[in-house]
Parts: C-alpha cells; structure tokens; sequence
C-alpha cells in the first residue's frame, strides 16, 4: 500500500494519569510524539498525520514537520479523536486509516503496512489488527494479555482477557497448559479501519460484552462487524505507559545506539 490510500493516524493527548504530558516527554532529544511519528515515516510511504488534542503538541509537530491536526480535548476515547481527524481531513469512506498509538516509539513499520494490507484483501472485515504465538503459560492466563481466537479466514471469533483456546485435556489439576492447536494468541493493539465505519463506531452504544471484558473492540463484533487479523511471528516494541518504560525507551534512543 502507498500514500494514495493509506493514512497512518496517531492519536496524542496531553493528559495522562500514569505519565503527566507524555506526548512531549523527551526521548533523547526529540518529544516522544515526534519519536513515534517519525519511525512510521522512515519505515512506510504512507501519509502520516499526528490527531492531538492540544496547542503544545501541535507545535512540536509543525516544528518537526509532521502533518497535524487539532482535535477536540473532550473526546472520551481514542476512536472518537480519529473520526474528528477523518472528518477534518476529508478522507472518503472506502480509505483505510491505521491507528498507530501515540506512545509507540518502537513500532514496526512493517506491521503497520501488514495489518492495512490484511483489511484491504478482506472485503467481509471492516477493520484489522494483529495477533503473535504466546509462548509461556504465565502470559497464557495473566489477564492483562488480551487473547483472539480466529477462525478459518483469520478472522475474530473472540476476545478475552481469559486463556483461550482453552486446551480441556492440557488442564492438569486447574492449571492450563498452552494449546497445542490451534495456537494461543496474543493480541497486539494496533487497528486499521474503513474510513466509514470508524466514523460511525464511536456513535455505536457500548456493548454489555465490551463493558465485561473492558475490551473496545468487542463493540465492533456484538453489532456484526469483522475484524481480520494479521498474525506476525515479531512480538510488538514496547510502548511507554509509565516512567520506567520512558527510561528503557530512553536508553534505545541513545545517542551511542545504533538505530
């Protein structure tokens, strides 16, 4: 895919509880904001536009030269911040834009480009992410690794924060064993949308199995929708939620590093 008809949005906000001012944290001399945008645009073609919600932010970004645009502060979530950006930027219903989050400094321009190419060969799907083997059983059941089962079509059936696929005959005295077949899966959280269904999926009601599993993406399939996945043998790049990630992040950035 190209810059015709790929746009690779990064959705920045100011606020963070964890890690106050995120977006302009200094990563070896440059803000983090400009740290994420700049590894897409040396790793893809496409176009690639920062959706922030405050003046700060945007400067850094034109200061950089990094297309920008400025979003309303009171979006309650992510998704509703990237159907602003598509309306502001007039993108047609049938583009594909990919979510690349804002504290993401590590991010593979390739899965990006993967996981647009995988919506794109999946007429059924209105939007995409992407999936790896998980490898230990303490990932397998620690709740705070999403897993997705797919089906034939590397599409979603589910997903949950519980070990699935559950392997009945691996469990030995309650505790589980990592299936054999098919492969358990982590979810990696990236997502590419049809422009127009990720502008009418922030007006969509939350679901009941959204609220439970504190999940998003689950809105999208109780209303029908399906999500193609791309699975990567590449486990993602750390992103950066709290002062210790910003310090290893810090220490890959560093001068004497090599990129």
């Amino acid at each position: 895919m190209n810059r015709t008809n790929l746009t690779v949005l990064i959705p920045a906000r100011l606020g963070s509880s964890r890690l106050p001012n995120k977006p302009l944290a200094d990563v070896a001399g440059l803000p983090l904001i400009v740290r994420v945008a700049q590894r897409v645009m040396a790793g893809t073609t496409a176009r690639v536009v920062v959706a922030c919600d405050d003046d700060s932010i945007s400067m850094v970004c034109q200061q950089h030269h990094i297309e920008v645009v400025l979003t309303r502060a009171d979006h309650p979530s992510g998704s509703d911040r990237l159907a602003e950006a598509c309306d502001i930027l007039q993108l047609p219903d049938d583009a594909i834009v990919v979510n690349v989050q804002g504290d993401e400094p590590l991010i593979d321009p390739d899965l990006i480009l993967q996981v647009a190419k995988v919506l794109q060969n999946q007429p059924l799907a209105s939007m995409s992410t992407a999936a790896h083997a998980i490898e230990s059983v303490d990932d397998y059941r620690n709740p705070n690794v999403v897993k997705v089962v797919l089906d034939a079509q590397n599409l979603a059936l589910y997903f949950s924060r519980a070990p699935i696929a559950w392997w009945r005959d691996g469990a030995k005295q309650g505790v589980p064993e990592l299936p054999v077949t098919p492969r358990a899966l982590r979810h990696i959280g990236i997502y590419a949308y049809r422009v127009g269904f990720l502008k009418q999926f922030p007006m969509l009601p939350q679901a009941e199995i959204e609220v439970c599993e504190a999940l998003e993406q689950l809105r999208a399939m109780w209303y029908g929708h399906r999500i193609a996945v791309h699975v990567t043998d590449k486990a993602p790049g750390a992103g950066v939620d709290t002062p210790e990630d910003l310090a290893r992040v810090r220490i890959v950035f560093a001068p004497n590093k090599a990129n």
